[in-house]
């Protein structure tokens, strides 16, 4: 959608514009960013200055403009701007001036309660010839900054490096993961594979291995069966997954004689840092339980709570995804985040809040819930996503890592040891991150 300019032969005195601005939680730390920031009992307020940038990006995107040029302002600022308050922004025409073109605009904004925030003279040079913009309106700021992982390595940098098997590194990424998390004091790399292949690679990337101990299997299956005993008999206690498919790896960590089963479900967890949220966000089960019933959401649930724990939140936020919020047997999903909110009451799950069902928006947007009148804990401000079957959240979770620049970890828990599950798509990056939520688990389980 696009949007004509209006040109200065078109301008008339009194001509007026206005347009409303939603102000999001990345709005307010972009503006106490540039100009300051009050927490007051845990809500963030910052100056009504912030207001400036909307009004002066209204007039040179909207209203005159492409092709505008803001020759200077006298906006004064009074007040204080809040997380969901909706701004009224208007522009009128007060002066032309012909012999340069430019127009005085006066500019008024007034949060929803009719509290005027700024007003002043902008003073534009106006457009002479015809333009179009790409949006309607000027658009929404997003403020990218990712910082849930640099805190998860701070932790990891008080502890020893974690002895892995890493199962068949035969690929660059997996190799350049495995060895990246070695040269950041994350894990001593035990490399189970085809010996040949892997130092080959090695070459190939530009990896030293001097110092690295390979366990020479003969092929992918091997590596993964190799890489469970290493673990069963003490000389790994983590495993990471390299460029093998996920269900040969865990068809050996599954198996009843020979695996890594424990007394839970085994369950995987996504750790996502993502720039549009202001805490950790931690999706449950995209990746193993592909329609997993009751009993076995509640081992989901738990290993996911269990989770946050050791990453530092200590009573973490549950919101059971469904497609509503009301409870309905047509809808399975909705039963079952009922009934595990009613094992929660009586602590067959422990160690959160939970509520559900939710829908997404609901689970992660205050605003949302307010709108739809949803009284509850989590609702809003959730920390854990368990969402109904594989197919939801892993579509979820993939949706947030292209769609919202979302960085992510991949961990498997309720084995015997915990293990880095990621993609073979991903890049080195997101298996670092892994590694460290992995070097946190397997610290926490001694």
């Amino acid at each position: 959608m696009s949007t004509q300019n209006v040109l200065f032969a078109d301008l008339a005195l009194g001509q007026q514009y206005h347009r409303q601005h939603l102000i999001r939680r990345s709005d307010v730390e972009m503006l106490g960013m540039m100009g300051g920031k009050v927490e007051e009992e845990g809500q963030i307020k910052v100056p009504a200055t912030g207001v400036f940038l909307f009004l002066t990006a209204t007039a040179t995107n909207s209203f005159p403009g492409p092709g505008s040029l803001i020759r200077e302002h006298g906006l004064r600022s009074s007040g204080w701007v809040h997380e969901d308050d909706i701004l009224n922004l208007t522009l009128t025409v007060s002066e032309k001036h012909a012999s340069n073109h430019t127009v005085t605009l006066e500019a008024v904004c007034e949060n929803q309660h009719g509290d005027r925030l700024c007003s002043g003279p902008i003073q534009v040079a106006a457009p002479t010839e015809k333009q179009r913009s790409q949006y309607a309106e000027a658009p929404q700021f997003t403020l990218r900054a990712h910082h849930v992982f640099a805190e998860l390595r701070a932790k990891t940098d008080l502890l020893p490096a974690v002895p892995t098997a890493v199962v068949h590194p035969c690929d660059p990424d997996s190799l350049l993961g495995a060895m990246a998390a070695a040269h950041e004091k994350l894990i001593v790399p035990i490399l189970v594979g085809p010996e040949g292949k892997i130092r080959a690679l090695a070459q190939q990337v530009g990896v030293d291995l001097a110092g690295v101990r390979i366990v020479g299997t003969e092929h992918s299956h091997a590596s993964a069966l190799k890489a469970v005993e290493l673990c069963r008999n003490g000389e790994a206690s983590a495993l990471m997954k390299g460029s093998l498919h996920t269900d040969e790896m865990m068809s050996a960590v599954m198996s009843g004689s020979t695996g890594l089963r424990g007394a839970r479900r085994i369950s995987h967890v996504f750790v996502m840092d993502v720039p549009a949220y202001e805490r950790a966000l931690l999706v449950t089960d995209a990746a193993i339980n592909i329609a997993p019933p009751l009993a076995d959401k509640v081992d989901i649930t738990q290993n996911a709570i269990d989770l946050a724990h050791i990453l530092g939140i200590e009573c973490p936020k549950v919101a059971l995804l469904s497609a509503v919020e009301t409870v309905s047997d047509k809808m399975p999903s909705t039963m079952d985040a009922a009934l595990l909110c009613k094992m929660a009451d009586r602590g067959q799950i422990h160690g959160a809040q939970l509520d559900g069902p939710l829908a997404f928006d609901n689970a992660i947007s205050m605003a949302a819930a307010k709108t739809k009148k949803i009284n509850s804990p989590v609702a809003g401000q959730a920390d854990i996503l368990v969402v109904p079957d594989i197919e939801a959240g892993n579509m979820l979770a993939k949706q947030m890592s292209y769609f919202a620049a979302a960085d992510s970890a991949g961990i498997v828990l309720g084995a015997r040891v915990p293990i880095v599950l990621t993609s073979r798509a991903d890049d080195v990056k997101t298996r670092l991150a892994s590694a460290a939520v992995m070097v946190l688990v397997a610290h926490a389980r001694k």
